[in-house]
């Protein structure tokens, strides 16, 4: 059978610039939306002549204070954007399987793909508010992990310096995305209003189906399995499963202090940072490109370090970056805290949120694309693109932590409040310290 990335450009089957692009119209949307998501609750949606207009708001709420308590609009909109960027992630768990056992991955992302623009276009209208969020999980269920499986599929087996760095250009593409849509959604929601941020994200996501069917045939219907496997892992696989789920357990605490740019902190810009500069006011949503432009930007250094590393055969293994991009989320936090000290009770600088948020880029760069990277390669190959879903699972818990967290952002200081995200991605780097030479024992052992 010929692998569907046999054909290449620049080095890369051609599959894999297919899918990144795809990818970089879905992140347009979705980050898009993401960055307004926040702002547009505790600024409109939320309030009095609002509320009462989104259908099923009502019981939705009394559930969820049930459960956690009466909520401030702002504590209300934290536990939202929490369950939502949580169900987000959890969702590609059932994505992967359902792709796995019947669909293929090809099928579940267009399926993804068409779940997700109807989701934007309810966005547009508050009656439909809960709708689209349920739209949303569900198409980025199907596309999420499908996605991210077919890139490591177009790679052999033993080609692992080539899929991290084709994980790293995928990345890139969703940074690109990321980049843009909070530029352009969140200029037009300031300039037009909400909803003309939202609708914009329904058109990029159809671009991102259109770029997706037109490199259809240099993509992997499914990830390839081997005939002799049966349907039970040996030992030495079951071995390797769980230190891979070890190791995305880790990566909760740096994405936990990392996803809170998307939730609290565009909140606290709004509040606590100068936005007015020269007679233009800056959109909040702006500083959520940052971290990207970070990420694309700094790809360059990075394979450089990583480059000379490996020419004195000093380069770190997966795990050491793993642990090198939590430490780097950690000081990024810290940036907040002491920019906050700093100022005394006035208004902070724009360019200490700029920092933060770029510090952040170049940790996603050190531990997402790196965890990708390694579920890919070690993963058995039939249950591979159920553990790319369980990877993203891990952001299930992060960002539904975020959601909980960022209800003591009103009753903390901003600067205890930052510090307590800083000390939560220290303990990432310290379980890497603990255990990271014992996991990578395992990960890089033949299984038996």
């Amino acid at each position: 059978m010929t692998r569907a990335g046999a054909s290449t450009f620049m080095g890369h089957p051609k599959g894999l610039f297919y899918l990144a692009f795809t990818e970089a119209w879905e992140r347009f949307s979705y980050y898009g939306m993401t960055a307004l998501l926040a702002l547009f609750m505790v600024n409109q949606l939320l309030l009095p002549g609002h509320v009462e207009h989104i259908a099923g708001f009502s019981g939705f709420r009394a559930a969820l204070e049930s459960v956690v308590g009466p909520l401030s609009i702002q504590a209300l909109a934290s536990q939202i954007f929490g369950l939502y960027s949580g169900f987000v992630y959890f969702t590609p768990l059932l994505g992967g399987m359902i792709a796995d056992r019947w669909i293929g991955q090809r099928n579940a992302v267009v399926i993804g793909a068409l779940s997700m623009t109807a989701g934007h276009i309810a966005m547009t209208f508050d009656q439909s508010f809960l709708l689209a969020l349920l739209l949303l999980v569900i198409g980025s269920g199907f596309l999420k992990g499908n996605i991210s499986a077919q890139v490591g599929a177009l790679y052999p087996p033993e080609d692992e310096l080539r899929r991290t760095r084709g994980f790293v250009i995928f990345s890139t593409a969703i940074n690109i995305g990321a980049v843009a849509g909070p530029l352009l959604c969140g200029v037009l929601a300031q300039v037009y209003g909400w909803h003309y941020g939202f609708g914009i994200a329904a058109i990029f996501m159809l671009l991102g189906l259109a770029t997706y069917l037109y490199g259809y045939r240099y993509l992997p219907a499914r990830v390839e399995r081997r005939k002799f496997e049966g349907t039970r892992l040996t030992a030495g696989e079951r071995r390797i499963v769980y230190a891979l789920i070890a190791v995305m357990i880790i990566t909760i605490f740096q994405s936990t202090a990392f996803y809170q740019v998307f939730n609290v902190n565009p909140i606290w810009i709004q509040q606590h940072v100068v936005l007015d500069i020269g007679g233009f006011r800056i959109p909040v949503p702006w500083f959520q490109s940052i971290n990207s432009v970070s990420s694309v930007l700094c790809v360059p250094l990075v394979f450089w370090i990583w480059r000379c590393q490996a020419m004195r055969r000093r380069e770190p293994d997966d795990l050491a970056k793993i642990g090198i991009g939590a430490w780097i989320t950690a000081a990024s936090n810290f940036i907040l805290v002491a920019a906050i000290i700093a100022s005394g009770g006035a208004p902070v600088h724009p360019i200490w949120p700029f920092l933060y948020s770029t510090g952040l880029g170049i940790s996603f760069l050190y531990y997402w694309p790196t965890l990708l990277a390694l579920v890919s390669r070690a993963a058995p190959a039939k249950v591979n693109a159920t553990l790319m879903g369980l990877a993203f699972m891990s952001l299930f818990i992060s960002n539904n932590l975020i959601g909980w967290i960022g209800g003591f952002y009103e009753k903390m200081t901003p600067a205890q409040f930052w510090a307590m995200h800083s000390a939560i991605a220290v303990c990432g780097g310290l379980l890497v310290v603990l255990f990271g030479r014992r996991l990578s024992r395992t990960l890089y052992r033949s299984p038996q």
